[in-house]
């Protein structure tokens, strides 16, 4: 990053700018041997305890519009949180919100939100504990943002890094992608479906826990939220330093989103998703881990999608349906602001 460029939208879409904006600004400034890891939650151990880690994460979300079909900036608040958590292998236990409102925002709304955000908590079974509440002039912001903190615990012995991928490990994913992003997409332009488009937006803490029980060798897990499955692959062969290959016509799409993402010009592999993950495990137990995903609600549509090999470090392959090769890159530039 060049030092004398302004901040632009496509530094939030979770692609190339996003990474060079962590990388350069607050890596360089911040950075530490925690932080550095740029995990989805950071593991503690804090003084004290005992059993298994603490796992902490952070989040703000800035979504328009504010209701959706499928949830709402409520909704998504938690299970973002929630999913942050889960992503280490832990599960959650205490939450704090801070709103920032815009003057203006009717009262009936926000209630609206914080309901939908006790049940969403609730249903992941944590606690919302402490908050925090600033109001903003009219035209200074969207209704309303909400950042988050959430603390969780990580059972002994469970390890899951986006740096634990190993050659001969198979990929898995827990369902369709792309529901949230082009649900969000088409509810902003004003588009109509014969297939209306939902938002997958859930708490995924209970299908983790599942699959541990299952697999507790879990290697890596990952949810593919901002530059979607694509990004999220491309960040998980970086960090474990190897080659991820994953075959196109076994990666689920609904065919509404499939249709919607035509339309607009939007790839389904590049789009948000806030309720599906990514799961790295040894082969020896993938297909123990693939009927756990499958019995659980949020996994009925979980399939093996490739796996990883000891070829070039960092990148993704893509095997189409034509049954040619390509690669797979990290979102580059902004293709749906303000979705999460």
């Amino acid at each position: 990053m060049t030092r004398d460029v302004h901040v632009l939208m496509a530094h939030g879409s979770g692609g190339v700018l996003s990474h060079e904006l962590i990388r350069d600004v607050f890596v360089r400034q911040l950075g530490n041997q925690t932080l550095d890891g740029l995990e989805d939650a950071a593991l503690l151990a804090l003084d004290g305890s005992a059993g298994g880690n603490w796992a902490m994460t952070t989040d703000s979300f800035v979504v328009k519009p504010l209701f959706f079909p499928g949830g709402d900036i409520g909704k998504l608040a938690v299970c973002g949180t929630v999913n942050d958590l889960a992503m280490r292998g832990a599960q959650p236990r205490y939450l704090t919100v801070g709103f920032i409102l815009e003057e203006g925002l009717a009262l009936a709304e926000l209630e609206r939100i914080v309901a939908s955000m006790a049940a969403a908590a609730c249903e992941a079974g944590a606690q919302i504990v402490a908050g925090d509440t600033k109001v903003v002039e009219r035209g200074s912001g969207d209704g309303v943002f909400i950042n988050t903190a959430g603390l969780g615990r990580a059972p002994e012995g469970v390890d899951v890094s986006a740096a634990n991928a190993r050659p001969g490990d198979l990929v898995l994913l827990s369902g369709a992608v792309g529901d949230h992003g082009l649900a969000i997409m088409t509810r902003r332009e004003g588009l109509r479906f014969d297939t209306p488009l939902e938002s997958d937006c859930a708490p995924l803490n209970g299908l983790v826990a599942e699959m541990l029980a299952v697999c507790p060798e879990l290697h890596v897990l990952r949810d593919p939220t901002r530059g979607g499955l694509a990004t999220a692959l491309n960040e998980l062969a970086e960090a474990s330093r190897v080659e991820i290959m994953v075959r196109e016509a076994d990666i689920p799409v609904h065919p509404a989103v499939a249709a919607a993402g035509e339309l607009l010009g939007l790839d389904p592999l590049y789009v948000a998703n806030e309720g599906k993950l990514i799961a790295i495990a040894p082969a020896s137990c993938a297909e123990a881990l693939l009927a756990a995903m499958r019995a659980h609600p949020y996994g009925r549509e979980a399939a093996i999608i490739g796996r990883v090999i000891a070829g070039h470090p960092g990148r993704v392959v893509l095997e189409t349906e034509l049954g040619t090769r390509r690669l797979l890159d990290m979102l580059s530039g902004e293709q749906l602001p303000r979705i999460c």
